[in-house]
């Protein structure tokens, strides 16, 4: 579990030399022969990618780099993304989910609630309903679903020290629910919550919200790993 304390160990020199990053061909090994032709993402600001560069990291939201691999494999397969900032998961569900539905995804990656999940008055309850009915209706129409426990932003050093535990409480209820969800509907689930990786500082934005270049490079590869895991082209997903 990482420490209360965000850590100041040295930003790895770049993206080549970062342990949590994907190596040079471990994509096109975990994804070789992957089905998927239409790929959607839904949510709020995690799902756009907002974040800022980190050096030595190019600067691509993780959604785009999943979908970049995958269209390396299969180069017709097209790309959604309905994500926007700001968006609460009931608006996810009712402005989003229609028009995902209407693209037909085959793969879709559920990224919200963390909106929710900033705000005093979350309500646990709500978001995993709203959750479990964007799951579920992907998963009806036919599309694997993938969905994320997102990095404890608490940790971020930008964080006053009297929110951080409240918000703390909040992220990590957020994110057992939705791997809940994921396990009751069949969908794929990843947790950045724990990783290792969450307690560093060079994981945040300056906004205090947000991730790094870092945080989508890592991001991207738990995606990655995840679904090479389902495709049974890399260890068990644990």
């Amino acid at each position: 579990m990482p420490s209360d304390v965000p850590s100041d160990r040295p930003t790895p020199a770049g993206e080549a030399d970062d342990p949590y990053c994907l190596t040079e061909g471990e994509a096109a090994r975990l994804l070789t022969g992957h089905p998927w032709r239409r790929f959607a993402v839904l949510g709020d600001s995690v799902a756009e990618g907002l974040g800022e560069p980190t050096p030595g990291y190019p600067p691509q939201p993780w959604a785009e780099r999943i979908a970049v691999e995958l269209r390396l494999l299969a180069p017709d397969m097209r790309y959604f993304n309905l994500g926007w900032r700001n968006t609460p998961a009931a608006a996810v569900r009712a402005g989003q989910l229609p028009e995902a539905l209407a693209f037909r995804p085959d793969l879709a990656l559920v990224a919200c609630g963390g909106f929710d999940a900033l705000r005093s008055g979350y309500d646990a309850e709500a978001v995993t309903a709203e959750l479990r009915a964007i799951v579920a209706a992907l998963r009806e129409q036919g599309a694997q679903v993938l969905t994320v426990g997102m990095f404890d932003g608490s940790r971020s050093p930008l964080v006053p020290e009297q929110y951080r535990e409240p918000l703390r409480e909040r992220l990590h209820s957020l994110s057992a629910r939705t791997a809940e969800v994921a396990a009751e509907l069949g969908a794929l689930h990843f947790d950045l919550t724990a990783h290792p990786a969450s307690d560093r500082r060079d994981v945040y934005s300056s906004d205090g919200r947000h991730g790094s270049g870092r945080s989508h490079a890592i991001a991207a590869a738990a995606a990655v790993r995840r679904l090479g895991a389902h495709l049974g082209t890399g260890p068990a997903a644990g």
